[in-house]
């Protein structure tokens, strides 16, 4: 049978921006759910729905396909989980004549899943031909029973009744029927189900049990740093993606032609040490050396900048006495240099990026050659094309200076 997952993740996301490719625990958000969807033994395909190129670059860095870009008017807001189903589907249909008989849907907010979660849900799905849908449950937190409404008149109501129980709200906890909470961890979907009834649920669900310690929905930066935890603690046993370079991860080429070269600042032009007076004034130690190839970098006619998370006179004092454009201030560097490399109108793939944290994560699939320092945060080299042999404010700047600009000369004496 053809079993298709999909995962949802469109770029507008307002309670925490980015969210969908913000690192949790080393790795882009999405990462986990792409890696539930692929380490599942009964899935065929992974795909990502999504309207933004950035979450696209990721999700293929991590081996989810992205076969089409969803239209905008199916990635607001208010935009439910039905409309981005058919459109899929239905893209998949037209264009490759595919036709999966599940679908299951993983969403990137849950990210703690049980490493067999997806093959149970599927298969509990294949044995129950009469069930339209698996959905996964964990018991309710807050008991409905003994939830209330207030109604016109501003008095309060039960919100559930029970037969032969007089006042629900009031009994013990035994004697009540037991509840469940869906959770966003897994849901399988016959696809003649969401075509014949358009519905991504039908009539006839059955559940899932999940385990409860697993119970996580990402919308707050308090759920983050929750999951952020339960990852970590490593307690729970859960899909966890795979390290970029133990995958099918290629290397990258230093580009032949190099049109723009982009660092980080703290850790790369400096050793990501501060000195802070009693007066809050804040002084770096910069490398001098660094500041050569630099200028040797210009000299040569390669345009470099610097993108930096800091706002703060010291990064523009050095970028001024360097003659280096800096943009400061970013919360998310990769939409600036998205941004600047089509006003620059250079080609990605000629564009070289140097980091040394998980800041800088998100920018090393949008470029043709990512960089770290020798000292940068473990996930970045992983994710890295080539390591430096020098340590952030010691040399490293130089050292990729030289490389760049050796590897040119070599070129011109062939």
């Amino acid at each position: 049978m053809n079993i298709l997952a999909i995962i949802p993740a469109r770029g507008g996301s307002k309670s925490i921006p980015r969210k969908n490719i913000k690192i949790l625990a080393g790795f882009p958000l999405i990462a986990f759910s792409i890696a539930a969807g692929k380490q599942a033994k009964l899935v065929n395909r992974v795909i990502v729905s999504t309207d933004d190129e950035e979450i696209a670059a990721v999700a293929r860095q991590y081996g989810a396909e992205t076969p089409f870009m969803r239209p905008a008017e199916y990635a607001q807001d208010q935009t439910t989980d039905l409309p981005v189903f058919i459109h899929a589907l239905g893209w998949l249909a037209e264009h490759e004549q595919y036709q999966p008989d599940i679908v299951v849907q993983l969403r990137p907010t849950s990210p703690v899943r049980p490493p067999d979660c997806v093959d149970q849900a599927v298969q509990l799905l294949l044995d129950h031909p009469e069930a339209d849908s698996v959905r996964g449950l964990v018991p309710s937190g807050q008991n409905p029973y003994k939830m209330w409404k207030i109604d016109s008149a501003g008095r309060m109501q039960p919100l559930l009744k029970v037969e032969g129980l007089a006042e629900p709200y009031n009994s013990p906890r035994q004697a009540l029927p037991p509840t469940f909470w869906q959770t966003g961890h897994i849901d399988a979907i016959r696809v003649a189900t969401i075509a014949s009834k358009q519905s991504l649920s039908g009539e006839v669900i059955l559940p899932l049990m999940i385990d409860p310690r697993c119970t996580i929905d990402i919308d707050t930066l308090r759920d983050w740093e929750r999951a952020e935890a339960l990852v970590n603690q490593r307690e729970i046993p859960m899909v966890r993606p795979i390290p970029l370079e133990a995958e099918q991860h290629v290397q990258r080429q230093l580009p032949e032609h190099v049109e723009l070269v982009v660092f980080d600042f703290d850790g790369v032009m400096t050793d990501d040490r501060v000195w802070v007076d009693q007066d809050g004034r804040e002084m770096v130690a910069a490398s001098r050396s660094d500041g050569m190839g630099v200028g040797m970098l210009l000299t040569a006619g390669i345009p470099a900048l610097v993108l930096s998370t800091e706002a703060n006179p010291v990064v523009a004092a050095r970028c001024k006495k360097l003659r280096l454009p800096v943009v400061q201030g970013l919360v998310e560097k990769s939409q600036t240099l998205l941004g600047i490399i089509k006003e620059r109108g250079v080609n990605p793939a000629n564009v070289i990026y140097l980091g040394n944290d998980i800041n800088d994560l998100s920018c090393f699939p949008l470029v043709g050659f990512a960089v770290a320092v020798a000292d940068a945060y473990p996930a970045v080299r992983a994710r890295a094309d080539l390591i430096l042999c020098h340590s952030g404010g010691f040399g490293a700047v130089r050292e990729l200076c030289d490389l760049i600009l050796g590897s040119r000369d070599m070129k011109k004496d062939h």
